[in-house]
Order: structure tokens, then sequence, then C-alpha cells
């Protein structure tokens, strides 16, 4: 297989995981789901995070997925990263165990993969900052 074809390979992977996992996340979020509503108040958030998690995670499926949006794509990378970190650090903060530190930690890997394979008509063009 060729190297380009592996790495897209590899992006479409992780980038799938990714938006169904948020997609449907979002949902449960949104729609105010009792477990999700329950595990954000054992961590001490007020319900209603909930819909502000949820619609951004909506929209980052989409940013992630359509061609083009580079710059909205960068954002989505930022706030789903900013998402999966918060919760590590919530959970391990408030002392749970790992199963519940384990999939923020597999979802920044995964996001990880995805924001490094994805192609070069996906990705910012370097600016004067970053040469």
């Amino acid at each position: 297989m060729q190297d380009g074809k592996g790495r897209m390979i590899g992006y479409w992977i992780c980038t799938g995981i990714i938006c169904l996992s948020q997609g449907a996340s979002g949902v449960m979020d949104f729609l105010g789901a009792a477990p999700v509503v329950d595990g954000i108040e054992a961590l001490g958030y007020p319900p209603y995070i909930l819909y502000i998690l949820g619609f951004w995670k909506i929209a980052a499926v989409p940013a992630l997925l359509v061609p083009g949006w580079r710059l909205v794509k960068e954002w989505a990378y930022a706030g789903l990263f900013f998402d999966f970190t918060g919760a590590l650090a919530s959970h391990t903060l408030h002392g749970d165990g790992i199963n519940l530190l384990a999939p923020p930690i597999v979802l920044v890997a995964i996001l990880a993969g995805s924001y490094l394979l994805r192609p070069a008509s996906r990705r910012l063009a370097a600016s004067a900052w970053t040469r």
C-alpha cells in the first residue's frame, strides 16, 4: 500500500470515529439524557452546560467533514481537544477511576491521529508566524 493511501485511510478512520462519537455524544448532551446529566452533576457542573457542549460537539462534525473550511476545522480540533482534556482533568480531580479516565485519553489520541494525518487540503497554509 502506498504511504499516501495509508495515511488517507488512517485519517478517515480517526476522523470517522471522532465524528461518530461526538455526534452521538452531542445529541445525548443536547437532549439531556439521564446518564449524562447524572455524570455532569456528579462532577459538580450545572446541567445546562450540556446544551453548550452538545451544540459545539454537533457543530464540530460538519466542520471536520466538509471540504474547505480550514480555519473552522482548526477551531473544531481545538474545541474537541479542550473538551476531552477538560473531561480528563475533571474526572482526575474528582478521583474517578480508569473506567472514566480512559475514554477521554483514547479520544485525545484518536483526535491527534485525525489532526496529524489530515491531508494538505484540510490544513491552514503556513503563515509568517509559523515559519
